[in-house]
């Protein structure tokens, strides 16, 4: 074993374990800080810096070139950074104490010692892999080795796939076999995909992926993986040339426990504000590390690359002795598959649910544009706000067109402590082909103002079946056909436009107006209102209904 000291300890040295978003952003950020500072980048791969979520899309074929996922190489970082970067260096133990890592050269098969100033963990989150009969033939999908690898078998035409997990990863990989022409089927244990989506939301999702060939299992685990086959939870076996494990990820701590630095209650390396562990002079950001989450303050793991990239620049700045807080987080996401986004900020309505907060929730299915501009397509927007203070404690939102700066808007005024309500005042940009004069973002805003003002109270779409067990008769104010095509059971159809002279014939009793999608619905409410009616109007009218009803597969 030696002892690498490189140029010597004259200068501050820094080490940095593990590349990609955290570490490299941590890299850059140091020398565009420290000119004099000894930067050295270990990364246990061949690859330091490279588009970790293009990745599934090299193996559709969408990203054709495998160099366009190399962002940089160890001879580019050090040629315009300085950096030392190793690659397929592994540090496989700290001495904390004595302020050094013991780190292996993978290709020589040598270790050596390397003495730091300070340490920055930046190992990121690896795959789940349950202890499945089997698994060790299922691919997953982390870095550039694993790609090649599925890239590779996808090059044989497999005849049939079964991705197990319907997650971030797993639609996008499905969505990707099936470019390739592969039939391909998603396994989820959950009732739904996507578990940071409410299913009336994820249910949109998932019949964009069934309508365009991937078969979809809810509520079903995969018990064995044979030769060439997968058995599930409830007996049934499916084809399978191809397995791949998208069940989740985990924060990689192996290094950060035996190094004695503390874990958090989720599982990630314990940090405070300013990024730093228990331990002093060792630093962590990315996955590997639990964030704090914007609305309880409670620990959370959010492992997406703009919050890594995000922290490795704030450690970088902070070692540099500037000031900084590492910033709460919302969890902003999105995914995409044949054309459809579906995007979440903050809290779903599952999670207010089960932690008991008070809370409205808003749907809306206005057009990405004005509707009298041709190629419009239809969003769904869903806004969950505390109605006693306006606070915004979540969204999401599903469709073709217009989604992603939606729920970027909304993530904007979460950051900044904008009120549901004021969604109405925000003046957006505006042409026919790109909004609406009178901007979803603003709609359901003025729908907030109404909840709030107790002017147009709401039912959701799970609370219809219990309400109309306690008695309430639910009054339909589509048109004839739109009844005649599909409606709530034992719902009564009067038309809207007919509303005014027939308020004779409106049942008495607790009512729950709806229509297709709210509006004329939250018209028909304010109609009865003024006869001395009260009744909540159908948040999202029957679209969502319908959609919620089928996510629980009813």
């Amino acid at each position: 074993m030696r002892v690498d000291t490189l140029w010597g300890m004259s200068t501050k040295r820094i080490v940095i374990v593990g590349g990609v978003a955290g570490g490299m952003s941590a890299a850059t950020r140091l020398r565009r800080l420290m000119e004099d500072a000894e930067i050295v980048v270990l990364e246990r791969s061949g690859y330091v810096s490279f588009a970790n979520c293009g990745l599934p899309y090299y193996v559709g074929g969408v990203i054709e070139k495998r160099r366009a996922l190399l962002l940089q190489t160890p001879a580019s970082l050090a040629a315009r950074f300085a950096l030392d970067v190793r690659v397929r260096h592994e540090v496989t133990a700290i001495d904390a104490a004595a302020q050094l890592v013991t780190v292996r050269d993978i290709a020589a098969g040598t270790t050596y010692e390397l003495p730091y100033d300070e340490l920055v963990l930046s190992p990121g989150a690896r795959p789940v892999r349950p202890p499945i009969p089997g698994i060790e033939r299922a691919l997953s999908m982390r870095d550039i080795e694993d790609t090649d690898a599925m890239y590779a078998a996808v090059q044989g035409s497999p005849a049939s796939a079964v991705v197990v997990g319907g997650g971030f990863i797993g639609v996008e990989v499905a969505e990707n076999l099936c470019h390739r022409g592969i039939p391909t089927t998603i396994v989820e244990a959950m009732p739904q995909l996507m578990g940071p989506l409410d299913p009336e939301i994820a249910w949109v999702l998932t019949e964009r992926l069934r309508a365009n060939g991937v078969q979809v299992r809810l509520g079903t685990q995969v018990t064995a993986i044979g030769a060439d086959d997968v058995t599930l939870s409830d007996g049934n076996r499916l084809p399978a040339d191809l397995v791949v494990a998208a069940i989740g990820v985990k924060p990689d701590t192996t290094l950060a426990q035996a190094a004695g630095l503390t874990i958090g209650p989720r599982g990630g390396i314990a940090v405070d504000d300013e990024l730093r562990t228990t331990t002093a002079h060792i630093w962590a950001v990315g996955d590997a590390v639990e964030k704090t989450d914007a609305l309880d303050g409670a620990n959370v793991l959010v492992p997406l690359a703009n919050t890594a990239n995000r922290q490795g620049r704030l450690v970088a700045d902070l070692i540099a002795g500037r000031p900084g807080r590492a910033r709460r987080v919302h969890a902003t996401a999105i995914v995409g598959a044949f054309g459809m986004a579906a995007a979440s900020t903050g809290w779903s309505e599952k999670r207010l649910r089960a932690a008991g907060r008070a809370y409205e929730a808003i749907h809306i299915h206005p057009r990405s544009h004005a509707g009298y501009y041709p190629g419009g397509e239809t969003v769904t927007l869903k806004l969950l706000f505390d109605p006693a203070t306006d606070e915004i404690l979540g969204a999401q939102g599903v469709g073709l067109d217009g989604v992603d700066k939606r729920i970027d808007v909304i993530a904007t005024a979460l950051t900044a402590g904008i009120g549901a309500s004021a969604l109405a005042d925000l003046e957006l940009s505006y042409s026919p082909q790109y909004g609406s004069a009178k901007d979803p973002i603003n709609m359901l805003g003025f729908v907030a103002e109404n909840v709030r003002t107790g002017l147009a109270p709401l039912v959701q779409w799970h609370e219809v079946a219990e309400r109309q067990a306690a008695g309430a008769t639910v009054l339909d104010v589509r048109t004839r056909a739109e009844y005649a095509a599909g409606a709530i059971p034992g719902a009564v159809n009067i038309p809207i436009d007919e509303l005014r002279s027939r308020l004779d014939e409106v049942p008495g009793g607790e009512l729950i107006i709806h229509c297709q999608v709210g509006v004329r619905g939250h018209v028909a409410a304010q109609i009865l209102a003024a006869h001395g009616r009260v009744a909540p109007n159908l948040t999202g009218g029957y679209r969502t209904w319908a959609a919620g009803m089928a996510a629980q597969g009813t």
